[in-house]
């Protein structure tokens, strides 16, 4: 049997409270892999599961970890024999904070032959995230204009990427001292502080914009929408202005998704979404056949080198405590991902 590390979330507590555990590695059931985990990243899911303000954790104690990437070391019964020794991406919601994990082998991606495993991980869920917000849901055309917030994050950078390699104009939200960052990207930043931010957009952007991408929620998502520009899409994937507010994790999400609703419901020619990366998921086989495709775009992108990681910076896993702090201190640009620790 295989020991190895893994991360737990023993409940509230800051970054500084979570655990370093050994534990064994299941053998792999039928339909499974067992995976030797290369890169896990650090998302804004995480920093709100310490909170415990994620909409759907699991109950206390688990291990986080969004998505990863590693090897296949052993399959189950049903699993072809030549996925041992493939470098694949997964999305795993929880559990890839650890040296090796068991999977479903029909959740795993392929990672294209050459493309380092830190790389690859910038784009699991932040690139299905953003290229089904851009190319599912908005349906940005080419020469069309977007307004991307939080444009030096993890999703907002490649969100922006994404973007300008569909021929899309991008202006992008940030603090001053990412604007170089975002500039290098492709899009012309803003600072998001401004109190006149609404009013740079439009001189920007005189018609309004075709979408805009809005993780941060809370009042500033009247502004967004009014942005738009006829038949225009607002796309909220997230309600980050709330992460540090006490009470119900459910009723900032309830609350931005009604708002979302009476919009689509008023004759106003633009459009409001909520995107969840986990819509349809118990439509098993077609959320595993989109996921599949379209993460096999991104990644086909990033091997072309028409998408360039976004690392902030790595850590081992036995540092996730440093690297959660890092992720949530608001100074970096990219993501900052989780790599092996000597006996992970």
């Amino acid at each position: 049997m295989t020991r190895t590390i893994e991360i737990v979330l023993p409940g509230v507590v800051e970054p500084t409270g979570l655990q370093v555990r050994t534990t064994t590695v299941p053998a792999p059931a039928p339909g499974q892999a067992a995976i030797r985990v290369e890169a896990s990243g650090v998302s804004f899911a995480e920093q709100q599961m310490r909170r415990g303000k994620y909409y759907d954790q699991p109950p206390f104690p688990f291990v986080p970890g969004y998505d990863l990437v590693g090897t296949v070391t052993a399959v189950g019964d049903d699993v072809t024999a030549s996925l041992v020794g493939t470098r694949v991406a997964a999305l795993t919601k929880t559990g890839g904070w650890a040296g090796h994990v068991v999977l479903d082998a029909a959740d795993l991606v392929p990672v294209p032959a050459g493309v380092d495993p830190v790389a690859a991980e910038t784009v699991v869920v932040n690139g299905i995230t953003a290229w089904q917000m851009l190319h599912r849901v908005a349906k940005v055309r080419e020469g069309g204009t977007i307004l991307v917030h939080g444009a030096n994050g993890g999703v907002g950078s490649t969100l922006v990427q994404l973007a300008r390699h569909a021929g899309i104009r991008v202006i992008g939200t940030a603090s001053p001292r990412h604007h170089g960052t975002v500039e290098e990207l492709g899009a012309t930043p803003v600072d998001y502080r401004a109190a006149d931010l609404p009013a740079r957009v439009r001189a920007l952007a005189p018609n309004g914009v075709d979408a805009v991408f809005d993780h941060v929620g809370g009042p500033g998502i009247v502004d967004s929408f009014k942005l738009l520009a006829r038949g225009g899409t607002l796309v909220s994937y997230g309600s980050a202005s709330t992460r540090d507010d006490g009470g119900s994790k459910r009723l900032p999400v309830l609350k931005l998704i009604g708002r979302l609703l009476w919009w689509n419901s008023a004759p106003n020619g633009r459009n409001a979404s909520f995107f969840n990366v986990w819509a349809g998921k118990r439509r098993a086989k077609a959320f595993r056949a989109r996921l599949s495709e379209d993460l096999g775009h991104v990644l086909t992108l990033l091997a072309d080198g028409a998408l360039t990681a976004r690392v902030a910076a790595t850590f081992p896993l036995t540092e996730a405590a440093a690297a959660l702090a890092l992720a949530e201190s608001g100074t970096v640009a990219g993501k900052v991902v989780l790599v092996p620790a000597t006996g992970a």
